[in-house]
């Protein structure tokens, strides 16, 4: 009997899979691999169902003689241990990102004389309903609001990009990159409080108030269905900042990040250029406990964030910082630096990580940007924040586009640099 694999990863068996299994009969006897949770992460989505639910689903399949897990996208390991005559996957594998996975495949069989076997991918109503009823599970509040404390568990480092719109939110759903025989894409979603008021052509001063800004988050969220991490700035006043801390988590929203400065919000960025206060320690401590006994669900995180090497009050303060905010109650720490150098950035992690081995660690590496997201783990970092980058091309290349509009009196010299208008209507799901 020859031996046929398929690789599953889904909540519900559709048309599209019971078409593969089918195929796949005709061929010989059927494995199929469930992929982990991990795996599944960066490479698709985040699972609507347990694993162990997952793997029950494929097993009461009576097609299937046996059922295993693959722990990773590319199919290296369990080609090596089941070595099966045949591969079979949907035909969607052939071009894009997916493509990666299939000419590793094709390498792998091609070592020993095993085939693959394309079969048509199943477009029709029942398979698109399905597929967007998974979609809005993923997006209510309640689902949505626990994922990022379940990304920290499964992931190496959570990597979040800003986002300030409903399309830019799209871009940080949507992209997955091949590079060296790997896919990847984003875990989560930051809400910047200085991209959301450039968008809005404000200055970052918290001018813009939690109202508009919860606008933003419900333009995001109907889109999209990864977890958000909201920029709070300051917090405001502690009477206001219970009440963000419960709207917020009503809408979903993952966790806010407060720093532990007062009075007028200047940029993190201008350092001790402009001036700028850093709150108390038993201020900033009351606020992070009073936004805790506002919560609802354990769900929700409240991260504070450190500025004192910014302000440049050394590395001890900074620590002292980080201890009693915990002590507060804060479900994880977020260090800053203006330095190019992330040498700071390190010390404070490695001192603070082997005092306490638990409470997440946040970073923003936009000034000391050369670091890796391998080497932020490697000292204890649980979340990379890409906080500034998509706002910061997408103004060069505006203003660029306008210059030469005028300049020519026309739009034929900019056409070769803009992205057809039938790409964009493609990232935009119709209902």
């Amino acid at each position: 009997m020859k031996r046929v694999y398929t690789c599953f990863c889904t909540d519900v068996i559709h048309e599209g899979h019971r078409n593969i299994i089918r195929e796949a009969g005709k061929y010989g006897e059927l494995t199929i691999g469930v992929l982990s949770d991990a795996a599944m992460i960066r490479f698709n989505r985040f699972p609507t169902i347990s694993f162990e639910e997952r793997m029950q689903l494929v097993k009461d399949i009576p097609e299937v003689s046996n059922v295993v897990v693959q722990d990773d996208v590319m199919y290296d390991k369990v080609i090596e241990e089941l070595r099966p005559d045949y591969v079979i996957h949907g035909d969607n594998w052939q071009e894009g990102p997916l493509k990666a996975i299939r000419d590793n495949v094709e390498g792998l069989l091609k070592t020993y004389g095993g085939e693959i076997i394309d079969v048509p991918y199943t477009y029709n109503e029942e398979v698109k309903r399905i597929d967007t009823r998974i979609k809005e599970k993923l997006a209510m509040p309640e689902y949505r609001r626990k994922r990022l404390r379940q990304l920290i568990e499964i992931r190496p480092i959570v990597k979040a990009l800003e986002v300030h719109s409903g399309l830019t939110g799209l871009i940080a759903e949507k992209t997955i990159v091949e590079h060296d025989g790997e896919l990847d894409q984003f875990d989560a979603m930051w809400i910047s409080s200085l991209c959301d008021s450039t968008a809005k052509g404000k200055p970052d001063i918290e001018l813009v108030d939690m109202t508009s800004r919860f606008r933003t988050i419900d333009d995001v969220t109907e889109v999209t269905t990864k977890p958000i991490i909201f920029d709070g700035d300051t917090g405001g006043l502690t009477e206001h900042f219970v009440y963000t801390v419960r709207t917020l988590e009503k809408m979903g929203v993952s966790a806010i990040i407060i720093e532990d400065k007062t009075g007028l919000k200047k940029n993190s960025l201008f350092g001790n250029e402009v001036e700028q206060t850093q709150d108390s320690i038993e201020n900033f401590s009351a606020k992070i406990t009073a936004g805790k006994k506002a919560q609802l669900t354990d769900d929700f995180m409240i991260i504070a964030r450190i500025e004192s090497l910014i302000l440049e009050r050394g590395m001890e303060d900074a620590l002292m910082r980080a201890r009693a905010f915990v002590a507060a109650g804060a479900d994880g720490i977020m260090i800053h630096s203006r330095k190019k150098s992330p040498d700071e950035i390190l010390e404070f992690c490695d001192i603070f990580r082997a005092e306490d081995p638990k409470t997440p660690i946040v970073v923003v590496p936009s000034s000391f940007n050369s670091i890796t997201e391998s080497e932020l783990a490697a000292h204890g970092v649980n979340i990379v924040i890409y906080a500034n980058q998509l706002t910061r091309s997408a103004f060069p290349a505006m203003q660029q586009t306008a210059e030469d509009i005028l300049r020519y009196h026309r739009a034929q010299e900019v056409d070769s640099r803009l992205l057809p208008i039938k790409d964009i209507i493609t990232l935009i799901d119709e209902i």
